[in-house]
C-alpha cells in the first residue's frame, strides 16, 4: 500500500473518534482558555491522536481521557510557550435557568459565592475538580488525564473540595450583623 493512501478502517475508526469526542474536547479546552485559542488547540488534540493512532486506547471512555490528557499536555505547552504559567484557571460556566424572583437574588448570592471561591482556589485544585464536574470522569480516567494514579487523585479530589469549602465559607456572611447584635443588646 502507497504511504499516500489511509488504511479505510484506520480513517472510519479515527473518524469515529473525531465525531464522538470533538464537542467534549473543545469543551474541555474552551473552558481553559479563550474561544479563539480553543478550536486550534482541539485540533492540535486531533493531529496529535492521528499521528499517535495505534496508542490511542479503542474504549471509548478511556479514549476520551486519553484525548483531555493531550489536550490539556497542548494547553501546557502553550501556555509555557507564552509564559503564562499560572494561567491553569478554569473558568465557571454560566447555566442559566428559570427562577421565581424571590431564588433569582439567592441564585446570583450562591454563583457570586461560588465564582469568587472558585478563583481564590489553587489551579490543581481548580483542575481536579473540574475533571470530576464537568469531565465527570471517573478517579482511574482523571488520574491518567494528570498522569497520576487513581489513589493520587481521589487524595487530589478531597483536598480539592476541602478547600472549596473552606473559601466558600469565608465567602458567607454572618447570619447577625452587628447592628442588629447592638440593636439587641440594647
Amino acid at each position: 500500500m502507497s504511504p499516500n493512501r489511509l488504511e479505510p478502517s484506520r480513517a472510519e475508526r479515527f473518524s469515529a473518534l473525531y465525531d464522538d469526542a470533538y464537542v467534549d474536547v473543545l469543551r474541555f479546552v474552551t473552558r481553559r482558555t479563550s474561544h479563539e485559542a480553543a478550536e486550534d488547540v482541539a485540533h492540535e488534540v486531533f493531529l496529535t491522536a492521528w499521528r499517535r493512532f495505534d496508542t490511542v486506547p479503542t474504549v471509548r471512555d478511556e479514549a476520551r481521557a486519553w484525548l483531555l490528557g493531550t489536550a490539556r499536555n497542548c494547553l501546557l505547552r502553550e501556555w509555557r510557550e507564552h509564559g503564562k504559567r499560572d494561567a491553569l484557571g478554569v473558568r465557571i460556566a454560566d447555566a442559566e435557568q428559570a427562577r421565581t424572583p424571590d431564588l433569582e437574588s439567592l441564585a446570583a448570592d450562591v454563583r457570586l459565592d461560588l465564582s469568587a471561591a472558585w478563583k481564590r482556589l489553587d489551579p490543581s485544585h481548580q483542575e481536579v475538580l473540574s475533571l470530576a464536574i464537568w469531565e465527570q470522569l471517573p478517579s482511574a480516567l482523571a488520574g491518567s488525564v494528570l498522569g497520576i494514579s487513581a489513589q493520587s487523585y481521589r487524595v487530589r479530589l478531597h483536598r480539592a473540595r476541602a478547600a472549596l469549602r473552606e473559601h466558600l465559607e469565608r465567602a458567607t456572611p454572618p447570619r447577625t450583623s452587628p447592628s442588629t447584635v447592638t440593636e439587641q443588646q440594647a
